[in-house]
């Protein structure tokens, strides 16, 4: 892949922000109505160092702390939620590759997923069961030494763009993560348009039809997965989409405070009309909540204070449920504008709806919060 030699590395929020700012914001629109991302920005991405910063310096990352991290995927989120999105999933393939792939895995994946010449998208959602890995159907049957896999993945974010597929299959044991390359002879790859939101995340169908794979593809010892995925790899995506929901939050407020300041009735600005001060407010207040909630998160994070679980689940509910609300404020605020393809609050509302649902619903994070609370009462 070649690289983008307008770009350096980004290492804070400063950095993430200017980059945001010259090749995300601008063209984001744009990427929802091409429903996919350029490979020139996947190019800059992987330029500016933001495929897998988080992973060491031995394996091609930076070694970049949660709480940064975090950071930066808030400003992609408040540019492009469809560009914010690749980096989750491509976090959660990459993360779970760093925590337990063998050598030789690390040694051929590794450095490709670091830099983006290889992206990766992870396959645990199907027809009929969501991401509830109880539900899984797709099958991984031992033969002659490796592995045959058959069954449908759907929802699959950068599914049709991928290099590397993180498969969840159910052996005769347990449930296995394998990692299975895309050009694998029975892999089929049907795109998903038309989509609500995050239009540009290039989602896709994806079917494993006798797809045989090596022993090696088996990431991990056996009968370790379900708890991976309900802990760690689902638990650095829900932290990403808080993230990116804080972006979406900051987003609005900054297409509404320009809005208000140019938009006037009757000769006066509306910026000066005490309900869209009070609509404002909220946004702003919201905001430096939210992001508290996920600096703290990410902070239990670095400290491997297992804590983290929980303060993420509060995180992403709190902000994408303040994402989505303020969305619709600012559509309202825009008006019959703000219905229409110029402004870009109409796709943080279509966005931010997304946000409610994608990993982990707010209907369970209720009640999963909730349980904490009763169990922090006894």
């Amino acid at each position: 892949m070649a690289t983008a030699p307008d770009v350096g590395a980004v290492t804070d929020r400063a950095a993430a922000r200017a980059f945001v700012d010259t090749h995300i914001a601008p063209h984001a629109n744009a990427f929802e109505r091409d429903a996919r991302i350029p490979e020139e920005l996947i190019e800059r991405i992987g330029a500016a160092g933001l495929w897998a910063p988080f992973l060491s310096p031995a394996l091609g990352g930076a070694g970049m702390d949660m709480v940064t991290l975090g950071a930066i995927h808030e400003e992609v989120g408040r540019g492009c939620s469809s560009v914010r999105s690749l980096l989750t999933v491509h976090t959660m393939v990459s993360w779970t590759l760093a925590r337990w792939g063998s050598q030789a895995q690390l040694d051929q994946w590794a450095p490709a997923l670091a830099s983006g010449s290889a992206l990766g998208a992870f396959c645990l959602s199907e027809p009929g069961a969501g991401s509830d890995a109880a539900g899984i159907t797709t099958t991984a049957v031992p033969t002659g030494g490796g592995w045959t896999i058959n069954g449908v993945k759907k929802w699959i974010t950068n599914g049709n763009r991928a290099d590397l597929y993180l498969v969840f299959a159910r052996t005769e044991t347990s449930i296995g993560a394998f990692l299975v390359p895309r050009d694998a002879p029975g892999v089929e790859v049907s795109p998903i348009t038309e989509i609500l939101g995050t239009r540009g995340s290039m989602l896709a169908e994806v079917s494993f039809k006798d797809v045989s794979v090596g022993p090696d593809a088996l990431l991990g010892p056996s009968g370790f997965t379900a708890g991976m995925v309900l802990t760690g790899t689902l638990d650095l995506g829900r932290y990403s989409v808080a993230a990116g929901s804080v972006g979406i939050i900051q987003a609005c407020l900054d297409a509404c405070t320009a809005y208000t300041s140019k938009r006037s009735v009757g000769g006066t600005a509306i910026r000066e009309f005490p309900l869209i001060q009070a609509k404002v407010s909220d946004m702003l207040t919201d905001a430096r909540a939210a992001r508290l909630l996920v600096a703290e998160a990410g902070r239990l994070k670095d400290e491997g204070d297992s804590a983290t679980l929980m303060a993420t689940w509060v995180a992403k509910y709190f902000a994408s449920v303040a994402a989505a609300r303020h969305a619709s404020e600012a559509v309202q605020i825009h008006g019959a504008n703000g219905c229409g393809p110029d402004y870009p609050v109409a796709r943080l509302y279509r966005d931010a709806k997304v946000m409610e649902i994608i990993e982990g619903s707010n209907e369970v994070q209720r009640i999963t919060i909730a349980g904490e609370a009763y169990r922090e009462m006894n």
